[in-house]
This record gives structure tokens, C-alpha cells and sequence, in this order.
């Protein structure tokens, strides 16, 4: 009897209800009647098929599961891919395919990175540099973290930085806590702040995300204008630099580290360093190996000859070269955090689904055509507000190509310039806040435990409100003070 009521108070109530909530809404949405159709300020009708409205089950399921983590959230993905083929939303090939997309494949080479420099100790030679420069103060330590995350987005992919600097991040955490696996607020503010400053950092130059160059041949060939590599950066620097500072203030108050200083920090990182020794050959290899593939993926922007090579297959090369030289043996390999790349599987799979069925379509159109007769600045703002709420769930590319043409069609009417749209676009696709499917920095920081995707999701909250009244300041002062056009010269 005793037994029996242990086993019934242990049943997880909280979680039981998302599980069956995450059911429901797929059954009512997948087998409800057909939806209206959207219509854009053209008189385009687009119909949601029963496929799209299947997508859009998919979605809010897995949202809903994602958000409350009801089971590991790779598993999760799994039933996105499950769904898919048992209601013929899509065939079984076409989305498990999905999850080994080249995008899949990236986000396992660089973490496959972050274990080599941890393994050679590469880490933590970093690691104790840093604390040497920036010293004891919890502040300046977050601060020095985000800056070097920031500066590093601007060469190279934010997965890739994400990858690299998460083993430095637990060095110094380690240094921090007497037990590295048990969550705090400095834990919780130093990987989460390394997520989202890495988005804010990516979107300053091409060279931080793809999302950057295959938008701006998108816009070039929608509107026939052509934006150079500097043109972005002029405009985009200040505003991912703002939101950096501004993070690390958001940082500061919402996860305020238990202490102000870690006295004697800066002469232990020094006695640790001392005591590593000279480099030895695996930390060489590794970092020659590592350093060719990010030069190699940074000239893709500039050498058109590299540029037909797939960054992924220049990042998988270095996996390889890892084995080869046997600086990695069977045991790392099996250590890859699976979950992470099972969560980015998925969420190339229901990403895809939504785009493919015209569910993320129908989507666009009716919210944009709620804004058709909106002043301006509003229009704008519903394009920045639509682009951030969809990368949080599919690619942030594809969210921007499915708000951008409809955009671009009624912006003239309204008396909007192209540009405008296009750049706030890529300030808030850049920054998912509130899923960790949204971006790989999302989920690589979250495999610190130190802190569940309901709680990135609550502290993504208050951080997507700060970037929306970001949005509104580069949109309505910033950006037209340095010279960019926001309204058309004829008006509405």
C-alpha cells in the first residue's frame, strides 16, 4: 500500500499535462476542418493544404514539448520526424532526410571542435589568459566573455564560436564552483549570455552566419540593388554592439553571480598556466587544423572558387583530420552530446515542413496583411516582430524569404524602402531568445546544464522585448541619422 501511494505522488503531474497539452493541440489542429485561405494586398489567395495544417500540428507540438522539456528534447525531435510519416504530412525519406542536413552535419563537426580543444588542453590555456586580463570582478569576466564571443562572430561562423569558446566557459566556471554541474546564476548568465551575444555578434558581418549573404542575394534579386559586404557592417555594428552591452547589463540583473569576486582568481590562472607546460604536439595540430578550416570558411566570402565548396564539408574536414592524426579516438566520439544534434535534426525537419507544405507561407501572408494600411514605422516593426518569432522555431533564412517578398510587395504602397525591411529583418533573425532550436549557440549552452529550456525561454522573454525596442531605434532614429533610406521619397 505504502508503495503503491510513493509510486502515485512520484508521477510528474507538471509534466503529464504539457505532454498530453503538446497531443491535444496537434489532434484538434491536424483534424479540424480546413482554414480560410490567406490573401495578400495583391489578391493572391494561398491555400493552407492538409498537409500545411498538418505542418502547423507539428509545430505546436513540438514547440510545446521543446518549451517544458516533457522528454530530452532529442527525442522530441524524433517525434517530429514520426509524425511527418504516420499522418502523410510528408513522405518518411523526405523528412528523416532532413536530419542529416548539411546544417546538421556543421553543428556536429563544431562541437566535435569544442571536445578537441578540451581534450588537448587548449581550453584551458585560453581560459586562464583570459582571467589573467580580465581579473577577479564576476562582472568583467562576463563582460570579457561576451566581448570575445562578440569579436569572434565578426570571422567566423557563431556555431563555430559557440563550439569553441563553450569549453573555455566551463574552465572558467570550473574555477568559479567547487561542483561544475551544479546550476547558478553565474553559470546560468555566463552560457546563456555566450547564446544570445553570439547572435548579436553574427549579424555584423557576412562572415557570422549564412544567413547574411543569402539575404542580401534574395533582396538583390527581388529589388535589383546590390548591398557590398561594408555596406551591412556600416549599418548592423552598432546595433549587434548595442544589444552586446546591453545584454551584459540584462545579464547582470536578471542572473547577478552569487559572488562579486573570485579572490586570488588572476594568480591561480597564472599557477595553472605556468603548470601546463609548453604546447605540446596535439594542442599544435589542433589548432593549426581548427585555425586553416575558419580561414578557409571566412575566404568563402571573397574567393569565388572556395565559395563553391559547402562550409560543411571544410569543418567536417578538420573531424576527419582529428581521427586521422589521433589526436580523437572511438571513445570521444561516442561522447558527442547526441542530444544536441537530435534537436537540430528535428528542427531542420519541421523547418522544412512548414516551408515545403506553404504552411510558413500562409503564415506570413496573414499576419503582414493585418499591417497593409499601418503606418510605416508599425509595418516595419510587424516584419522584424514575424522574422523573430519564426527563427525561433524554422531557419532563420527561410524566415526571412518568407516575410520578404510579401513585405517587398506592400511596402511601396506604404511608402517603405526596401532597405529598411531587409536589415531590421536580419537584426532579428539573428537573435532566437526564446528556443533553443532557434540557433546551435542556443543548444551547444544548454548542454552546460545549467539551466532548462523553460527557463531560457522565460529569461528569452524580457531579451526579445529589449531587441524589439532595439529594432525601433535603429528603424526610427539610427539608422536614418547615418544615412540610410527608411520611407520613400514620393510618400505613401
Amino acid at each position: 500500500m505504502n508503495a503503491a501511494t510513493a509510486q502515485h505522488q512520484s508521477v510528474d503531474w507538471k509534466r503529464l499535462v504539457f505532454l498530453l497539452t503538446g497531443l491535444a493541440l496537434f489532434t484538434v489542429v491536424y483534424f479540424s476542418p480546413a482554414w480560410p485561405d490567406a490573401v495578400d494586398p495583391m489578391g493572391e489567395h494561398f491555400v493552407l493544404s492538409r498537409e500545411g495544417k498538418g505542418a502547423l500540428a507539428v509545430f505546436l507540438l513540438a514547440g510545446t514539448w521543446w518549451v517544458f522539456e516533457v522528454v530530452p528534447i532529442g527525442i522530441t525531435s524524433l517525434m517530429i520526424g514520426i509524425l511527418q510519416a504516420a499522418f502523410l504530412i510528408r513522405p518518411a525519406k523526405v523528412a528523416f532526410k532532413d536530419f542529416m542536413d548539411p546544417s546538421v552535419m556543421f553543428i556536429f563537426a563544431s562541437l566535435v571542435i569544442g571536445a578537441v580543444f578540451t581534450k588537448t588542453g587548449l581550453t584551458k590555456r585560453l581560459a586562464y589568459k583570459m582571467l589573467d586580463i580580465v581579473g577577479e570582478r564576476t562582472s568583467m569576466i562576463y563582460l570579457g566573455s561576451f566581448v570575445v564571443c562578440g569579436l569572434l562572430t565578426h570571422i567566423m561562423a557563431h556555431t563555430a564560436v559557440a563550439a569553441t569558446l563553450y569549453p573555455l566557459l566551463v574552465a572558467i566556471y570550473g574555477l568559479y564552483s567547487d561542483d561544475p554541474n551544479k546550476p547558478s546564476k553565474f553559470g546560468k548568465g555566463l552560457f546563456m549570455g555566450m547564446a544570445f551575444v553570439a547572435g548579436a555578434g553574427s549579424i555584423v558581418t557576412l562572415l557570422g552566419a549564412a544567413r547574411g549573404a543569402v539575404a542580401l542575394g534574395f533582396y538583390k534579386d527581388i529589388m535589383g540593388k546590390e548591398i557590398s559586404f561594408f555596406e551591412l557592417s556600416y549599418y548592423m555594428a552598432p546595433i549587434g554592439w548595442l544589444m552586446i552591452f546591453l545584454l551584459w547589463g540584462f545579464f547582470m540583473i536578471t542572473c547577478k553571480p552569487e559572488r562579486k569576486t573570485i579572490p586570488g582568481l588572476r594568480q591561480k590562472a597564472r599557477e595553472l598556466n605556468a603548470g601546463l607546460g609548453p604546447l605540446s604536439r596535439n594542442e599544435i595540430l589542433a589548432a593549426v587544423i581548427v585555425g586553416v578550416a575558419i580561414v578557409a570558411m571566412s575566404l568563402r566570402s571573397f574567393i569565388p572558387a572556395l565559395n563553391a565548396i559547402d562550409k560543411t564539408a571544410i569543418i567536417l574536414s578538420s573531424t576527419v583530420l582529428f581521427y586521422v592524426l589521433r589526436i580523437l579516438d572511438l571513445k570521444d566520439l561516442e561522447e558527442v552530446p547526441w542530444n544536441i544534434v537530435l534537436l537540430f535534426a528535428g528542427a531542420m525537419s519541421i523547418g522544412f515542413c512548414l516551408w515545403e507544405t506553404g504552411a510558413a507561407k500562409w503564415l506570413a501572408v496573414n499576419w503582414l496583411a493585418m499591417f497593409k494600411d499601418a503606418h510605416w514605422f508599425l509595418f516595419v516593426m510587424s516584419i522584424a516582430f514575424f522574422v523573430m518569432v519564426m527563427t525561433n522555431f524554422i531557419m532563420n533564412v527561410a524566415a526571412i524569404a518568407i516575410s520578404l517578398p510579401v513585405a517587398l510587395v506592400i511596402a511601396p504602397y506604404l511608402g517603405v524602402s526596401g532597405e529598411v525591411i531587409l536589415f531590421a529583418s536580419l537584426v532579428t533573425a539573428g537573435m532566437p531568445f526564446l528556443l533553443l532550436v532557434g540557433a546551435a549557440p542556443n543548444a551547444i549552452a544548454y548542454n552546460s546544464r545549467q539551466f532548462t529550456s523553460g527557463e531560457f525561454f522565460m529569461l528569452g522573454i524580457p531579451a526579445s522585448i529589449i531587441l524589439m525596442i532595439v529594432v525601433g531605434l535603429a528603424v526610427f532614429v539610427v539608422w536614418p541619422l547615418m544615412g540610410m533610406p527608411t520611407t520613400l521619397p514620393t510618400g505613401g
